[in-house]
């Protein structure tokens, strides 16, 4: 189920809000992850250790 983000995106330059979903990066830090709702590119938030 996707949430409500809010992170920057490196095309647009500027933070925007996204729908996206937890991951878990190979490192194993939880981040959200999602395309930016005006160009398309996928935008990741770090998220805190839970």
């Amino acid at each position: 189920m996707a949430e409500t983000y809010e992170g920057y995106c490196v095309k647009c330059k500027e933070k925007r809000t996204f729908e996206g979903e937890v991951r878990t990066s190979e490192s194993g830090r939880r981040m959200a992850q999602g395309p930016c709702p005006v160009c398309g590119t996928k935008v990741n938030r770090i998220l805190g250790k839970a």
